[in-house]
């Protein structure tokens, strides 16, 4: 039937001009309302509209508000705000705000998706609560993805991707021209993601009038901002399909709030459904299914609440589900998916389920937090050596790199180098190392703790042929070789060199004692097989001299 438009007079009165000094663009910005009014005013879509884009200028509230009093005088079928991120002034009749989202602007390592453990029970109903007024919320998202090369050849025409060419050289240089795919692909999941987190955060908030999504495609500007899960072309780039982005991004969307998503198997699994609905009219004695699936997709679990009306609204409560996790085991990853019955509406949400009581075995390896004689010595007999370096890689090496669990925000080179600087995490799940750890090749909710608790170590010289086990994706332009943790035959034996934090292994770091537990099992077992050479000065170099 139509879109509604929130319309701007193309301006972004910030970066070199301002408002409200007398400058040409105060002029133009009444022009230009003028002009849209009288040539789109009639228009059905036609509904809100505000000055431009983020003003800058002490005198901008007082500039702006003069000019919403002109325009409600002018016409008021519209509605009217000031801008798209600020001021909020009494003038306006809804406010656009960069505050509630998961990570806002300079938040790096402190936001929600970041500082916090993986849980969906949040929402910014305390924010909201502070205004009288719709508040919308402004530009959530700005998630980053690497580079898809494959775009370079679809510039034909005056305009050419150099800014790609120059991001492909660099990674060729750096002996990782044949990740480039698998870069895209595991950040892409990752940044995936972080939009499901942020977009649900949204519904889940009472009295929220609305997200204002930066932008589905990428933003060859400012720096290249690939924060887009389609092209500049507005094509797929493969990693997600339309069926699971509408799956938290649509008219009805199922929620459930959990207050952890990392379980052991003592405990039970419980999460809160509610529904966001804002179709055509209510839903009438709708069930909804709720399930548990394993990695066969097979059921384990299943409950279906009871016919429930779906008013038109969100924070819509539609009851609880509960599972009892004593049988499972070993460690594994679940589903969880909430449907309304005989409807399109679905979604779904990962967690995982560890032994409660998980040994960490060392075995016949050797676990150390430095590489001193001790450790020569041992590998030196053909001894196998976990290395934990977590603390202690060197600026240079390693230390510089500021790794977070999200992805990219917007872009390091725009942004001043805010963290994170990486892009999650690429590995090989059939790798043995991770048996007893199960994984995509890609960031998950599982490896949230391990991430957040480490350093990472640059590779810099080290052999091609060495693959890091877990691999942290560098931002474009840098293209570093990273690891979190790789493995060499060093000085006669096998090493295995980690920089997680492995020290404080409690309940709430279930996860990486999962982690811990796998590495030693794998270097333990016959699979533990280096096959790159590195000499014990060259790992030396990685870390500080205390």
């Amino acid at each position: 039937m139509g879109i509604y438009f929130h319309i701007e007079c193309s301006s972004w009165a910030n970066q070199g001009t301002a408002l409200g000094e007398g400058g040409i663009i105060d002029d133009y910005i009444y022009s230009e309302g003028d002009r849209i009014l009288a040539a789109y005013g009639n228009h059905p879509s036609f509904c809100m509209l505000a000055y431009g884009n983020e003003p800058a200028g002490s005198k901008q509230s007082e500039y702006l508000g003069k000019l919403l009093t002109y325009w409600k005088a002018k016409d008021n079928r519209h509605l009217y705000t000031s801008a798209a991120g600020w001021p909020f002034i009494p003038e306006n009749d809804y406010n656009l705000s960069p505050e509630p989202r998961i990570q806002r602007w300079g938040e790096g390592l402190k936001s929600i998706i970041n500082g916090e453990s993986p849980q969906t029970m949040f929402d910014f109903g305390e924010y909201i609560s502070k205004y009288k007024i719709p508040v919308v919320s402004h530009e959530i998202g700005q998630w980053c993805v690497y580079p898809d090369f494959k775009e370079i050849e679809k510039y034909t025409g005056v305009l050419k991707a150099r800014n790609f060419e120059i991001f492909r050289e660099t990674l060729e240089e750096n002996s990782m021209g044949d990740q480039a795919e698998d870069f895209l692909m595991a950040s892409g999941k990752l940044q995936a993601l972080c939009y499901k987190a942020d977009i649900e955060a949204a519904l889940r908030t009472p009295e929220f009038a609305g997200f204002h999504l930066l932008q589905l495609h990428d933003f060859p500007g400012q720096g290249t901002a690939l924060v887009g899960i389609l092209n500049p072309f507005f094509e797929s780039k493969g990693y997600v399909t339309p069926e699971e982005f509408r799956m938290f991004c649509n008219s009805t969307v199922p929620l459930a709030r959990m207050k952890k998503i990392i379980y052991k198997n003592n405990e039970s699994f419980k999460a809160d459904i509610e529904i966001a609905h804002f179709g055509g009219r209510p839903l009438e004695n709708q069930n909804i299914i709720c399930k548990v699936l394993n990695h066969a997709g097979e059921v384990l679990f299943s409950n279906t609440l009871g016919a429930k009306k779906i008013e038109i609204g969100n924070c819509i409560p539609a009851g609880s589900f509960t599972a009892d996790l004593t049988s499972l085991s070993p460690a594994q990853k679940l589903v969880f998916e909430v449907s309304l019955e005989n409807t399109p509406y679905k979604n779904r949400w990962d967690f995982w389920v560890y032994p409660a009581n998980q040994e960490v075995i060392s075995g016949n390896v050797f676990v150390t937090d430095k590489l001193d004689s001790e450790a020569e010595i041992k590998l030196k007999n053909g001894g196998s050596v976990l290395l934990l370096s977590y603390g202690k890689v060197a600026k240079g090496h390693g230390a510089e790199v500021a790794i977070g669990f999200s992805s990219i925000f917007w872009n390091t080179a725009w942004t001043n180098n805010q963290p994170p600087h990486t892009l999650g995490i690429l590995c090989d799940p059939k790798n043995p190392v991770f048996s007893s750890f199960p994984t995509e090749y890609h960031s998950n909710w599982q490896w949230w703790d391990p991430v957040t608790h480490s350093q990472v170590m640059r590779l810099d010289g080290f052999p091609a042929s060495l693959r890091p086990l877990i691999q942290p994706i560098d931002t474009w332009f840098e293209n570093r070789r990273l690891a979190l943790a790789f493995e060499a035959r060093s000085g006669g034996g096998k090493l295995m060199v980690c920089s997680i934090d492995m020290s404080d292994l409690t309940d709430e770091r279930i996860a990486t004692k999962q982690l811990m537990s796998s590495l030693l099992n794998y270097m333990n077992s016959s699979s533990f097989d280096p096959g790159a050479e590195v000499g014990i000065s060259k790992i030396r170099e990685l870390f500080t001299q205390n």
